[in-house]
């Protein structure tokens, strides 16, 4: 019965997540982008803790396989988030010939 209830609470947070995201207004994407990056960072901390408890070969894997995909997803943040800054800055080019 566990199983259903964390599947039931993953599925709830998965299209909660998904309907607040829709609604930002695109001029908030980067700040937003920078403060989603922090959570990450928390939750990567999280899962080396965890991976740090861990005792059986299975939780093992389990988390390696979530420190892996959550320091990936943090540096792949900050690397969009980086390239959406890149968008904002003046152009290099001032009046040369073409």
């Amino acid at each position: 019965m566990d199983g259903f209830l964390y599947l039931y609470v993953f599925v709830l947070a998965a299209f909660t997540g998904y309907e607040i995201i829709g609604r930002v207004p695109v001029i908030l994407h980067t700040p937003l982008m920078s403060g989603s990056n922090f959570v990450h960072g928390i939750v990567l901390v999280g899962a080396m803790v965890v991976l740090g408890h861990a005792d059986g070969t299975v939780e093992k894997v389990i988390g390696f396989v979530a420190v892996l995909l959550g320091a990936g997803n943090a540096a792949g943040g900050y690397v969009v988030t980086e390239r959406m800054l890149e968008m904002f800055k003046p152009s290099a080019k001032k009046g040369g010939a073409a």
